[in-house]
């Protein structure tokens, strides 16, 4: 997600950073870190005035100079070009020809009167592999005393449908059938009404209603102790006592919560996760590690692969670490979510004598 929540005020701020040439450090196109890539491929959606097709999604492809032959698909011609140079490309990103987008249809989040959820797809081939990235922004959890109120939430329901429109699109009849790597911010929660019960299972709750006998406040307090408050829910607050539950071992505790992916368990894998949740972080630059007490810290960025793109996952038995899943910056502020990347390595031509290998990396 390009510019921010405010991201009418912060959208140049965008361009400044990927390729503006008037300022003192160089911008990310031109910067020493990326000198071995010669070939750029970026989409940003900036035109935030377009409420019909904005969906402030930033898709950014670096690819290194080892690499000889990278070709990307044109979707209106329905041919691989070659990729020469670098490229950036906003605004207008509908009539692109090498990506696919689109935005989610209002009706899939009704209470949300103005949404920029939706997916940016490309297609890319090296070698003889040839596959297709999608970037996605599902919908998010409006309210946490709704997502408390049954199991699952009905927000786990509308990303469910949203996720299958992304998949049914990208595997219909239109193009060939390749490969896929997804990933973004799925916002995918965990089941808030089974990790209450978990974390309050001694606790008894107090429930604060308004005039109009809404429920506006739920208060969990411990039986003895002076009855402490351990957790505190309002619509937008999540504080609980202890944060270190979920930062612990990676909060692999409450994994057993993260149950949005087993819907798909026969379209959609995914690397055994080893980092903490990924939302809500603080975003005061001296708090790297702290979770913010909005929403209960979930899994929200991930990396998912169809079956076909997980066997192109190349693990050599003398290379442990060949495939990385893990987060960016654990220690330092990068903004409320915590970036996600996968490095692996694919095999042209897997099972042919001499395969060549490709590093590949995408960051989410």
């Amino acid at each position: 997600e390009v510019g921010g929540k405010n991201f009418e005020e912060s959208m140049s701020h965008v361009d400044n950073f990927v390729n503006a040439i008037d300022r003192a450090t160089p911008p990310l196109l031109s910067s020493d870190a990326l000198k071995e890539y010669s070939r750029a491929r970026v989409y940003l959606d900036e035109n935030y005035r377009s409420q019909e097709h904005f969906t402030a999604l930033g898709s950014l492809y670096f690819i290194h100079d080892s690499l000889k032959n990278i070709q990307q698909f044109d979707f209106k011609a329905k041919k691989f070009r070659k990729v020469v140079g670098k490229e950036t490309c906003s605004e207008t990103l509908e009539s692109t020809p090498t990506l696919e987008k689109a935005k989610f249809p209002q009706d899939y989040f009704p209470e949300c009167k103005w949404s920029r959820k939706g997916f940016i797809r490309t297609r890319w081939a090296m070698a003889d592999c040839a596959f297709d990235l999608v970037n996605i922004h599902l919908f998010h959890d409006a309210s946490n005393l709704v997502a408390w109120e049954k199991s699952p939430s009905e927000y786990s329901g509308t990303r469910q449908k949203a996720l299958a429109y992304v998949l049914d699109r990208i595997t219909d009849q239109r193009y060939e059938k390749l490969p896929f790597f997804v990933f973004g911010d799925f916002n995918f929660r965990l089941d808030s009404k089974k990790v209450i019960e978990k974390l309050c299972s001694d606790a008894t709750m107090q429930t604060i209603r308004t005039d109009n006998n809404e429920i506006h406040k739920l208060v969990f307090q411990e039986t003895d102790n002076d009855r402490k408050v351990i957790l505190q829910i309002e619509k937008k607050l999540f504080n609980y006592v202890n944060q270190e539950v979920f930062r612990e071992d990676n909060g692999t505790s409450l994994l057993e919560f993260d149950k949005e992916l087993s819907v798909f368990k026969e379209r959609l894998h995914e690397q055994e996760i080893g980092f903490p949740p990924s939302y809500p972080y603080s975003e005061d630059s001296s708090q790297g590690k702290q979770y913010m007490n909005t929403r209960c810290p979930a899994w929200c960025d991930r990396i998912l692969m169809s079956p076909s793109a997980r066997d192109m996952l190349l693990k050599p038995e003398n290379e442990e670490k060949s495939i990385v899943y893990d987060n960016i910056g654990p220690n330092v502020c990068m903004g409320d979510h915590k970036p996600v990347f996968l490095s692996f390595r694919i095999t042209a031509g897997a099972g042919k004598p001499n395969a060549n290998k490709h590093k590949c990396c995408v960051v989410q």
